[in-house]
């Protein structure tokens, strides 16, 4: 790609932001009744958009799949890859620099439950429906051979089409992400009769991506991601953001009330923080709204704040952390 000296100039002087995604799985991108992209992933976007236009409906969503995901974010045509993206070295090498992780996921199976199986390594000889050109098609290929499983794997371009030849019986299985099977089988003709087994077979640390080449894009995106983050580990939430300073060195930091952490020589407001929050809400409302529907608790899990550990010196809390803004 072409090095981009400023996106963020390119963005302010284009009035929207330019969100690679999807619109095809519930709670991180999909139409709601009214025709509207939602989900945790365009939040994301909407943060960003908040940010730096004042807006978060100054988006334009560009609909991809997941094997246009590399050629995009590395052509620079799109601002921001928010499109459930596994973090690898060799995408973070490739394709372009990886934010943050806002959500730690791994893959897993779904089977119909008159299948007869309880474990992933129950499934010789089965046939396993997967999305091309994704990390979960590679994993499913080292788990088999690892686990000399002969699993017969069948192909597909886009997750509709996967999720469609699993409900019409085409394979025995289905492959992807914990969170989007649970968000998937919602879309089956019968969810009730298939199952998500127990077995986790990878790391999936999924988070926005942006073009390399300009590193204060880079880092405003991160910063935002970083609002959101430290917006609920302080209690602010979208309701609740005061007029004036708290008293609360950190809170009041946050909402540029008192000192800074870097707003200005990112080309951002002293009050960023307040559009942003104010917008889409903290990361604790963006999960809950998005992501809660689908059962995807975060008590006790891996996408709790750190904040949430039961002690202060232990690390038994969540693993959503951010860099301290200050």
């Amino acid at each position: 790609m072409e090095e981009e000296e400023n996106r963020l100039q390119t963005v302010k002087d284009r009035g929207t932001l330019i969100c690679a995604s999807r619109n095809d799985v519930p709670g991180y991108g999909f139409l709601d009744a009214g025709g509207n992209n939602i989900g945790f992933d365009i939040d994301l976007c909407r943060a960003v958009a908040t940010a730096v236009l004042g807006n978060p409906n100054a988006i334009e969503i560009r609909l991809i799949t997941a094997a246009e995901r590399g050629p995009t974010i590395q052509s620079g045509e799109v601002d921001l890859l928010v499109r459930t993206v596994t973090w690898t070295t060799s995408r973070d090498a490739g394709w372009g620099n990886y934010v943050q992780t806002m959500f730690y996921d791994g893959q897993g199976f779904m089977v119909p439950n008159d299948l007869g199986v309880s474990s992933a390594y129950e499934l010789a000889d089965a046939s396993v429906c997967v999305t091309q050109g994704t990390t979960t098609e590679l994993n499913l290929q080292d788990f088999s051979n690892q686990n000399n499983l002969n699993l017969d794997v069948l192909t597909f371009e886009d997750t509709d089409a996967v999720v469609a030849a699993y409900d019409q019986g085409q394979c025995d299985s289905f492959t992807n992400d914990n969170s989007q099977l649970a968000a998937l089988r919602t879309a089956l003709s019968n969810p009730a009769d298939h199952t998500i087994l127990p077995n986790t077979i990878s790391e999936e640390p999924l988070g926005p991506v942006v073009p390399h080449g300009d590193d204060q894009w880079f880092d405003i995106v991160k910063t935002v991601m970083g609002i959101l983050i430290y917006g609920e580990a302080f209690n602010v939430t979208s309701g609740s953001i005061p007029g004036a300073a708290s008293g609360d060195t950190k809170v009041d930091r946050l909402l540029g009330f008192e000192g800074s952490f870097g707003q200005e020589d990112l080309g951002l407001s002293n009050t960023v923080a307040q559009d942003v929050l104010r917008a889409v809400g903290n990361y604790g409302e963006i999960y809950e709204r998005n992501l809660g529907p689908l059962g995807l608790d975060r008590e006790g899990g891996r996408n709790a704040l750190w904040a949430d550990a039961p002690c202060t010196d232990c690390p038994k809390g969540g693993q959503i952390y951010a860099a301290p803004l200050r």
